[in-house]
Formats: C-alpha cells, structure tokens, sequence
C-alpha cells in the first residue's frame, strides 16, 4: 500500500509537468508498481539515451586509442565500466532534476523580484544566485581530485591552493561568478553591449596575467585560473543565471533584441578567472608557501576509503544551500505561491541523487579514464623505445587531441542549439552547418596547442597573452551580434562530461612527461573558437557588402 501510493504520488509530480505539454500519464488511477514501471520505463530510457548519445563516443573514442594506438590496458575494466555508467545515470537524473526543481524557482524569482524589492536587493539576489549555482555545478569538485597528481615540491603555491586552500579556491571562483551574474543582470536590464563589459575585464585579467607570470611562485597557477573559466559555464550556472535575467527583463518591460541569452557565459568564464589570480596574489604574491604536513594526503586516504559517503556529502553540499537559498527567497521576501511543489520537490530528488552517482562515477571511471588516456600517450614518442618515433609519435598525439576536440564538439548538442539560434538571428547569413565546424575546429585546435604546451613545457602565459590580445580588435571590428556569438560559442563545449575528461588527461600527460603541471587545455580550447567565429563573421560582414 505504501509502495502503491507513493508511486502514485511520484507520477502525479512527473505527469503534472508533463501534462503542460499535452503529453498525460495518466497519473489518477490507481496503479501497481510492476504498472508505474511500465510506464515509466520509456520516460527514462529516453532520458538515459539522450545522456549515451551525448557521452559515449568520446568515451569510446578515448578507449580505442588507448587500447589500439597507444596500446595501454585498462586495469580494473569492471570498475570503469562501472563508472562510466554512473556518469550516464547520474547526469540523467541530474539535468532532469535541474529542469524540474531549479529552473521554476529562477523564473518565478526573476519575474517577481523588481516588483516585491528595491533595486540593492535584487542585486543582491542576483550575486548568490551565481555564487550558489557555482557551487551546484558537477564539475567543480574535480578540480581538487586533480590536485593529488601534483608533486608539492614543484609547483608549491599551486598544490596548495588546489588542496589546503581549496575552500578559498572554490570561493574565489563563486565570487566571480557572482559579480558576473549581477552584470549580466543589468546588462539585461539596460541592455548594454557586450563590448563594455568585456573587453576593460578581458584587459585588467591580462595584466594580472602578466604579473603573476614574472612572479616566481604565481607562475604556475596561471592554467588553474584560466581553466576555472571553463570548469563554471556548465549545466546549471548558465541556465540559472538566464533565467533569472529574462524573467528581470521581462518583469522590468524591457524588449528582447533577440540576443538578451548571449553574453551570460562570456561574464561568467571570465570574472572566475581573475579572482582566482587575485585570490593567489593575496595569498603567495608576499610570503612563502606553508603546507601542513600530511594535511593532503588524508584528505585523499579519506576519499578512497569512503567513496560512498564523500560522493553523497559533496552532492548535498553542492545543490541544499542553493535550494535552501531559492526557497527562503520565495517564500518570505516574496511571498510567492509554489504551483507544482510535488514537481518541484521531485527535481530536486533528482538532482541530488543524480550529483551523488555522478560524483561516484567520476571518481570510478571517468577521471582514471582521462588519467590513463594522458599518462599512456607518451610512450608514443618517448624514449628509449617510443612507439611510433619522437616526431610521428607526437604527431599522432597531437592529432588525436585535434580530433578528441573536434568530434566531441560537434556532437555537442548545446551547439547544435546555438547554431540554429545563430542561423535565425543573421537571417542565414551564417549556416548552422558553418557555426558547428568552425567551433569545432577551434576547440580541436586549441586541445592541440594545450597537449602541446605539456609536452614542450612551454609557459601557458606565453599562448594565451598573444591570442586573448588578438580578440580585443577582433571583437570591436565585429558587429554586436558576432562578439556575444563569438565569445558565447565557447562556452557550449565546457560540458560536465568534457571538462573532468580533459582536465584529467592534462594532468596525466604532465605526469608522464615531468611537465610541471597540466593545466591551460580547457583555456585554449575556449580561445581558439572564439577567434575562428569573430573572424568568420567579419568575412561575412565584408562579404554581404
């Protein structure tokens, strides 16, 4: 009886939702559980195929060339497996639960703030909601798994702040975006260009740049800040912080140009960046780097030994004080009615369990996986046997980054969706077919000159300086609607899956190679696009004249 009503109850909540787009379950009548799982197994395995078709080719792009180019094994295939599946179930309940529980609350608080608070509060508003989906995000506690695979003795200040200091890392990063979230938000409002905002920011985070490369000990968090931009354009900060700005603008009366979503993920990649930088000048710019013995290494015995339970504290951590958060706000600032409350408790049901398993996953499969793939690739061209010669053999490694990147992102069905956006807006001037590619070459190009910048030991400030210093004409000499293209087309290829994947094959062909670190390949893979799609639409430009 138990059992009967509560299934019951759950598809009521999943049919009251779906109810609103014609599609009914049939929810009043009373069911058996053998009957709710007939009827729910298509929901869900449609669900869990959306997640195999996003994720699976790159996963099984990784294992081939492991297995049958750099002809490495997989040591414990059961637990990866494992793994990789509790990625794909996890981020199926978890994007689910995203579009259930989260985005109704950023919509209802977005249309009801400008009329229920003064203008500071709902500034206010804005700045944690961007702190609170920072912290929501599935990639962001990677970051600090990543850190175990440093030496301390070599990059001190870096190993620090990534596992002694991380909660003033993760800080850092959420301040960033908070600050982003409030000037996308008046940006909404007032409709402002891009370009203001972007390029005295993009050029304040280049000079703290340059100081923090002719600093000594400040050197080698460079890759780490400017990956932090990647790590927080991910599933749940961008369409949160849309939300939140279209029901503003919508509230506030202010017409749609047709491109109020552009520009989010751009305020949002590079604010974290220079607070990360800021936050490591204050820390090791003036003193040297004290770690406490053994402090780290606990931390990971501790992580091993209970995978379970850390994975489950970090999925509470990440997404309770957010909703947390949202809740209070609506009901006692705003005062609003929750329509659909068993839809809504449902979401976020899903999103904790799905951060949970995607959490175990990660830790199981998919970062060993990324690990494995970058440690094997050396033997390419590394002596005293290389496998292929020194050239061919990095050849070959360059090439299959070139192609990791270019086949992932065009698969990417976020760009998909921003192609079809950009079609529409330039009244066909650039194709969809044109957007998908050119993007992906970019991000193609980019992994390469990362997995390059490992192998060479080549200074991350060195490549990123010059190619960021070319985007600030590149972005004037566009039009508006092809800087926040430009600049948003980046933003879609730093998925949940993508970021934990590259960032852990970074770190394992820096181990392999004795780079000092393996940082900087999502910041150029971010780049790189960037200045294929401006410089594109500027041909296009000259070309309609």
């Amino acid at each position: 009886m138990i059992f009967r009503d509560g299934f019951s109850k759950f598809l009521k909540a999943l049919s009251s939702f779906e109810t609103r787009k014609g599609i009914s379950l049939l929810a009043e009548i009373e069911i058996k559980f053998k009957d709710v799982v007939t009827i729910l197994s298509p929901y869900f395995q449609s669900k869990f195929g959306e997640q195999v078709k996003n994720c699976l080719p790159i996963v099984l792009y990784l294992i081939l060339f492991l297995l049958f180019v750099f002809r490495g094994t997989i040591s414990n295939p059961v637990g990866f497996s494992l793994g990789i599946i509790c990625v794909l179930i996890g981020l199926m309940f978890f994007m689910e639960g995203l579009r259930l529980g989260l985005m109704p609350f950023a919509e209802t608080i977005g249309n009801s703030l400008p009329q229920k608070a003064r203008f500071s509060v709902l500034l206010g508003v804005a700045f944690l909601v961007g702190v609170g989906a920072t912290l929501a995000e599935p990639a962001i506690g990677v970051l600090k798994e990543l850190g175990y695979s440093l030496e301390a003795n070599r990059v001190p200040a870096l190993y620090d702040y990534l596992l002694n200091r991380s909660g003033i890392l993760v800080a850092m990063v959420a301040i960033g975006v908070g600050v982003a979230t409030v000037l996308g938000v008046l940006r909404f409002i007032w409709q402002w260009s891009l370009k203001i905002l972007l390029i005295p920011v993009l050029v304040l985070t280049l000079g703290v740049t340059v100081y923090a490369q002719l600093h000594p000990k400040l050197n080698a968090i460079i890759g780490l800040a400017w990956d932090c931009g990647g790590v927080t354009t991910g599933p749940v900060t961008v369409p949160l912080v849309l939300a939140l700005g279209i029901g503003l603008t919508k509230a506030r009366g202010a017409s749609d140009t047709g491109m109020s979503g552009f520009g989010v993920v751009t305020l949002a990649s590079l604010f974290p960046i220079l607070f990360v930088l800021l936050g490591g000048i204050g820390l090791y710019a003036g003193s040297e780097v004290v770690m406490p013995l053994g402090s780290a290494v606990a931390v990971e015995s501790n992580d091993k030994g209970n995978i379970v339970l850390s994975a489950f504290y970090y999925a509470l951590r990440a997404i309770v004080p957010l909703i947390l958060f949202l809740y209070l706000l609506q009901k006692y600032l705003l005062k609003e009615t929750f329509y659909n409350g068993s839809v809504i408790f449902l979401g976020i049901v899903f999103c904790i369990i799905g951060m949970f398993i995607f959490n175990l996953g990660l830790g199981l499969g998919l970062t060993p996986l990324g690990e494995k793939v970058g440690s094997q690739a050396p033997f390419s061209f590394s002596p005293p046997e290389p496998l292929y010669g020194e050239v061919g053999g990095k050849v070959i490694v360059l090439l299959f980054a070139f192609l990791l990147g270019y086949g992932a992102t065009v698969a990417e069905p976020a760009l998909n969706a921003l192609g079809i956006t950009v079609e529409e807006i330039t009244q066909g001037a650039f194709k969809k077919f044109l957007l998908i590619h050119s993007v992906a070459f970019g991000v193609g190009i980019g992994i390469s000159l990362g997995i390059a910048k490992i192998i060479w030991n080549l200074p991350l400030a060195y490549l990123l300086i010059p190619l960021y210093f070319l985007l600030i004409p590149l972005s004037i000499f566009s039009t508006e609607e092809f800087t926040n293209i430009g600049w948003d087309s980046a933003g879609v290829t730093t998925g949940p899956i993508t970021v934990p994947l590259v960032l852990a094959l970074g770190l394992g062909v820096s181990k392999a190679t004795s780079a000092l670190e393996g940082f900087g390949i999502i910041s150029l893979a971010s780049v790189c696009p960037i200045i294929v799609v401006l410089s594109l639409g500027i041909y296009i430009k000259k070309k309609l004249r």
